[in-house]
């Protein structure tokens, strides 16, 4: 079962997190990234290998695609807020962007 994370977790996983461009949602316990890419088709293949990681770990982001950009929320709604999945989708989906 996924927990939410503990204060240790977050400082352990979320300042390499922020370093990488992700930040602390304001209004609840998330964070999200805006990623550019140099197309429509590129932003899409990588929505489409991002998904396939999601769907692999049922970890499902929240994201907005508008042309060559994608903007991805992260949270855990089982647990009401971030969880090590979260943290590990956001490393992957970084790992897919180059």
């Amino acid at each position: 079962m996924t927990e939410k994370l503990s204060d240790t977790g977050r400082k352990t996983m979320l300042p390499a997190l922020t370093e990488a461009g992700w930040t602390l949602d304001e209004d609840r316990d998330a964070i999200s990234k805006t990623y550019k890419f140099d197309s429509f088709v590129s932003a899409f293949g990588w929505m489409t290998q991002a998904a396939i990681w999601a769907e692999k770990w049922n970890h499902h982001p929240e994201w907005q695609n508008t042309y060559n950009t994608v903007k991805v929320t992260l949270t855990t709604h089982d647990v009401d807020g971030l969880s090590s999945l979260d943290a590990k989708l956001a490393r992957k989906m970084d790992q897919l962007a180059g």
